[in-house]
């Protein structure tokens, strides 16, 4: 029976949520697993727009083999209103980095979460102040912080110009100042696993939600825009099952249903399951028909985790927004290359269908 987690956002003092610690987080800067080969600033820039994206969460998942003893799987997205569209996650990318057991990074023993924590262990290259991301390009004036673009760098200046005009802040570890612009608000994702016996339910149910939606796919039609979910309360999510006429409202109840029994759970982890579905909608079984194999070896992916609409509510931007991202991994995790320490996988964005403003 493949296990579920549900993921919970937690205060936390930032200090234990570095990469000393194998964080699960939402928000801030990344906690950078594997130190070396880092994406490039050129990877996290969005495809549209060119603004890049910023870190939305990371997950935790050690597999039992030797080469990804150390697993951890990051997710950004692009806050460009103009990006974001109905059932397309362009704007978003996911990616996967592990290590073994022995690296030259961290400690084989556990870290101890007692007294104050321990400083952050930094890779070599040095990272964006604003985001924590590669910063090849340093300041200009003072040389002392780096950036990893124009963009950042132009939002960071208000708070780094009176140091770095004066010159009388030594340490540069100070410039790095978390900006609303550029990083979420930062929350520890606690993780707790369902019931036995709720389990068993949900996955009998999930298996006759697959099949259903296989054995209408040619009858199911494909009509509306995607409904709102920034404020998810109880009465916001029946006033959508009120309006998602053009999807299957079983599956949308189901999915009220599930979520009513934790209405605070941000990330429902299933590795090798199914996700539970917003919507049943025709573009989203193409898109899963679609999903591609790993670039790596070239073997299947798996569903392992999806984020919740519940996780916008401790995000603060208006303007981001969607029904489920579901992310997608090589199902035998395979090895990484030593030139290349972050692998890109997939995500699958859905969204409800509103049935009164139809294409």
């Amino acid at each position: 029976m493949v296990d579920i987690i549900l993921g919970f956002a937690e205060e936390r003092e930032s200090g234990w949520l570095t990469n000393r610690y194998f964080p699960n987080k939402i928000g801030g800067k990344p906690a950078w697993l594997n130190l070396e080969n880092l994406p490039s600033c050129e990877e996290l820039l969005c495809i549209d727009c060119k603004i890049p994206k910023t870190f939305l969460c990371q997950i935790y998942a050690p597999y039992e083999d030797d080469h990804s003893f150390h697993r951890t799987i990051y997710v950004f997205v692009c806050r460009s209103v103009g990006c974001q569209k109905s059932n397309s996650s362009k704007y978003l990318s996911v990616y996967r980095t592990q290590l073994p057991r022995k690296n030259k990074f961290y400690s084989d023993e556990p870290p101890l979460e007692e007294g104050n924590p321990l400083p952050e262990i930094l890779p070599a290259k040095r990272l964006c102040a604003a985001c924590g991301c590669l910063g090849p390009s340093a300041c200009g004036r003072c040389r002392k912080i780096n950036y990893c673009s124009v963009k950042h760098q132009q939002l960071h200046w208000p708070h780094h110009k009176q140091h770095c005009m004066t010159e009388t802040e030594k340490d540069s570890e100070n410039f790095n100042i978390s900006l609303s612009e550029i990083t979420f608000p930062e929350w520890e994702i606690l993780i707790e696993p369902i019931d036995g016996d709720e389990e068993a339910q949900i996955a009998d149910d999930d298996e006759d939600s697959e099949k259903m939606r296989l054995e209408d796919y040619q009858k199911l039609q494909l009509s509306g825009q995607t409904g709102l979910l920034k404020d998810v309360t109880d009465s916001e999510l029946e006033k959508y099952a009120n309006e998602s006429m053009s999807a299957d409202d079983k599956v949308f109840r189901k999915f009220k249903k599930d979520v009513d029994e934790e209405p605070e759970q941000i990330l429902r982890y299933k590795r090798g399951g199914n996700p539970l579905w917003i919507a049943d909608v025709k573009q989203t079984i193409l898109q899963q028909l679609q999903i591609p194999n790993c670039e790596l070896c070239g073997g299947a992916r798996q569903f392992e985790f999806q984020i919740m609409p519940q996780m916008l509510n401790w995000l603060k931007d208006d303007h981001l927004d969607w029904g489920t991202l579901c992310i997608y991994t090589c199902t035998k995790s395979c090895a990484v290359p030593k030139d290349k320490s972050y692998v890109l996988e997939y995500i699958l964005k859905q969204d409800i269908i509103s049935k009164e403003n139809g294409i």
